[in-house]
């Protein structure tokens, strides 16, 4: 799907094109976002804006994502990019998957914000104890030919992310990126469970959390804060682990 095995992780009102290209001597993925499609979902961004939290906000969510992606492609980096998206309703989602699948990008879809005005109207982790539309919402995405990923969060009372991996598998998505709370044997019980090419975040910081990850079965390794410095010491050490830990290439 992407290499090195590395990913950035979308951080609320940072993660630009711009973000992603200074990654890209290191990150093999960058999922810039995440983007409100929907007006529900808007509004809820107003919200976190409100209490001085960063989002972004284009008037035009869509020719955003598109510019985005286009300037990514237009500096030929050597990584792949996506755009992680909150809706309330699935055409949005259909119709930024179709951008994706245009510019080669993943699609992922968050099921993973825990902010209350996105929960409250049903975006981020709400999704996880609403399998339905979830479903829903990968369904409509793989139709446009777009690499679907999923962001998820460990830990979630009454959520059995197995069952969650299992259901957006079934119906179209490629990948799932789990934010594991300190609940690192989850990435392993997913990994066994499915097919999906798992992407493993939360406190990848050096050699052995990359290890530790890779051990349980994860195909790649994430990381959002760090990011915000590509050339600082963090970066380095998981950048260098992933490319330690590439298997090598039969001669």
């Amino acid at each position: 799907m992407f290499e090195p095995r590395l990913a950035v992780a979308s951080l609320s009102g940072e993660a630009d094109a711009e973000w992603a290209l200074a990654a890209a001597d290191h990150a093999g993925a960058a999922f810039l976002g995440g983007i409100a499609l929907d007006e529900a979902s808007r509004e809820a961004a107003r919200e976190i804006v409100a209490r001085d939290r960063e989002e972004f906000l284009p008037r035009d969510p869509l020719a955003f994502i598109d510019e985005q992606l286009g300037a990514v492609a237009d500096a030929d980096a050597a990584i792949r990019p996506g755009i992680n998206v909150r809706a309330t309703t699935k055409e949005p989602i259909r119709e930024a998957a179709a951008i994706c699948a245009d510019h080669d990008a993943l699609l992922e879809v968050n099921a993973h914000c825990r902010q209350d005005e996105l929960c409250a109207v049903g975006c981020g982790e709400r999704l996880l104890a609403d399998t339905d539309r979830l479903a829903d919402f990968v369904a409509v995405a793989a139709e446009t030919g777009a690499t679907v990923s999923v962001k998820v969060r460990a830990g979630v009372d009454g959520v059995d992310l197995v069952a969650v991996a299992e259901r957006i598998e079934a119906v179209g998505a490629d990948a799932i990126h789990i934010d594991a709370m300190d609940s690192e044997p989850v990435v392993g019980d997913v990994a066994a469970a499915t097919d999906l090419f798992v992407i493993a975040n939360n406190e990848v910081r050096d050699r052995e959390s990359v290890r530790e990850y890779l051990a349980y079965g994860a195909d790649a390794v994430s990381v959002g804060r760090p990011s915000r410095d590509p050339e600082g010491a963090v970066f380095g050490r998981v950048a260098a682990a992933v490319t330690e830990a590439e298997p090598e290439v039969p001669p």
